[in-house]
């Protein structure tokens, strides 16, 4: 039988953070792909909650903002003054209808708690029919956390403050996590008894739990024994610690469902990352914002992918793509850019030094070496020679270029849009093209090449190359039948071809 849905989840994100020393709140510091709010958002909705309430403080436009964006769902509210972890739970409800049956309450910063361990929170409030239930952990150093004290039939009696706590109970090793299950009738009650009577002046969450025992109502605890999901994060030196936890859970979990991961150390997948499969992931890769890896493919190493799509069986070696999509059995790399819009078609190939923006590359095409292409459709089987460039901007505006099926562009070609290039046509290396290509023609545009004879023997007289011509010449006198300067064989036409064409 399904758990009733709790009434409400209520995550605490007003703080700070000055420890951060930054100017973005600190719940919008991002983590493995979600920011510290959106890994406390994620958790609360595992509960299917009947409201999810975030109450926002400092920064909270940008929190806001980014919360809307994230999950539109959640409703936020605002705590003006920072008056305790009491005060910002009843700026929270306040911004709700009223409540019956549970209240969950956690914290925005607190990105390794899971939805798991929030049912399992629920589930045993629910089953012991507690006022308040709270989940604790056994730290071997407790510093800096408040004190969980057991009454002498092992329910929670109350918790301490590290501030207010004597020496006695700091001695305690169990502690709080901040993260409690109520009954909507308890947590209303104390918040409207709770007072400042601490050392901080402040109206604290903690208490009560005390007033809920004194009314009569069993106060409980969960105790985890995973203490990283109650780990809280401060300052960036915190932050680096749970992203490399948060990303050794990830990449395990990976491996787990068969995906080889060559060196876990190196590897960085993001919570919102998809790996098929038989997949290879190799040192030094990262998967980033919603990645898609295909079965079997391989990726790396020294690869950083965002938000790309690799195809079944693909490679990508050595580059950096965002915004991509690499079909089936396409190979991107070594040093490769592929830029927002690329789409390669299955088998298809962008090599070494190849920029790619917002342009489809068709099944089987190859851009093998040195080119950038960009605001293009390339058809399928073609191949473009190397270092040639789709000249898309004009200074102004953008414009786009048509390369049909089976073309064959010659090394050095600018290709100047906007521009169609028809399907089996060919190109001359170093041409620059303006003019649209009929379909299987052949484009020559570049100046006819002219030689001037002995320039540097007379020009750079004793040099090292003057004396290689002289030498050369000589050498070409005493052997006949050898071939004419400027290109031509004897009696022969000029050699046109598309000299240098570039192949996989």
């Amino acid at each position: 039988m399904e758990p009733a849905r709790p009434a409400a989840v209520v995550v605490l994100a007003a703080g700070e953070g000055t420890r951060m020393r930054s100017s973005l709140p600190k719940v919008l510091h991002p983590l493995c792909g979600r920011t510290l709010v959106g890994h406390a958002v994620a958790a609360a909705r595992a509960l299917q909650p009947e409201h999810l309430v975030v109450v926002v403080g400092h920064g909270r436009d940008a929190v806001r903002a980014h919360l809307a964006e994230a999950d539109p769902g959640v409703v936020t509210a605002v705590q003006d003054r920072q008056l305790g972890t009491g005060h910002a739970v009843a700026c929270g409800l306040e911004a709700l209808p009223p409540l019956t049956g549970t209240v969950v309450v956690t914290y925005g910063d607190v990105p390794l708690l899971s939805g798991t361990t929030l049912r399992a929170l629920v589930e045993a409030h629910e089953r012991d029919g507690n006022a308040v239930t709270v989940l604790t952990a056994l730290l071997d150093d407790p510093t800096g956390y408040g004190r969980v004290l057991r009454a002498v039939d092992g329910t929670v009696a109350g918790i301490v403050e590290e501030k207010d706590a004597t020496p006695e109970q700091r001695t305690v090793y169990e502690v709080n996590s901040g993260i409690y299950a109520f009954t909507a009738a308890a947590l209303r009650d104390g918040l409207a008894r709770l007072t400042t009577d601490n050392a901080q002046g402040e109206l604290y969450l903690t208490d009560v739990l005390a007033l809920a025992r004194a009314a009569g109502g069993r106060v409980d605890a969960l105790r985890t024994a995973d203490t990283w999901q109650t780990e809280g994060v401060n300052d960036r030196v915190q932050l680096a610690r749970v992203r490399r936890e948060l990303n050794r859970r990830v990449v395990e979990a990976w491996m787990r469902a068969g995906v080889t991961v060559e060196d876990p150390g190196t590897t960085w997948v993001d919570v919102d990352v998809t790996v098929g499969r038989d997949a290879v992931l190799r040192p030094q890769v990262q998967l980033l914002a919603g990645t898609v890896v295909g079965e079997g493919a391989v990726v790396g190493p020294d690869t950083t992918l965002r938000g790309t799509r690799v195809g079944p069986g693909a490679q990508v070696v050595r580059s950096h793509c965002e915004g991509a999509v690499v079909g089936e059995g396409a190979a991107v790399g070594p040093f490769a850019y592929l830029r927002p819009g690329a789409v390669l078609g299955a088998g298809a190939k962008v090599g070494t030094y190849v920029e790619v923006k917002g342009s489809t590359i068709g099944a089987g095409s190859k851009v093998p070496h040195l080119s950038y292409v960009g605001d293009a459709q390339i058809g399928e089987g073609a191949n473009i020679g190397a270092a040639t460039v789709f000249v898309n901007y004009d200074g102004v505006a953008k414009h786009r270029t048509v390369v049909g099926d089976h073309v064959r562009v010659g090394s050095d070609t600018m290709l100047v849009a906007p521009l169609v290039v028809g399907d089996g046509a060919y190109t001359a290396a170093g041409s620059v093209v303006t003019q649209d290509v009929p379909p299987g023609a052949m484009a020559v545009a570049r100046g006819r090449q002219r030689n001037v004879e002995g320039w540097v023997e007379r020009r750079r007289a004793g040099s090292p190359a003057a004396e290689a011509a002289r030498r050369a010449r000589e050498q070409g006198a005493r052997e006949p039948g050898g071939r004419e300067p400027g290109g031509r064989e004897p009696g022969g036409q000029e050699q046109v071809g598309t000299a240098g064409e570039e192949q996989a």
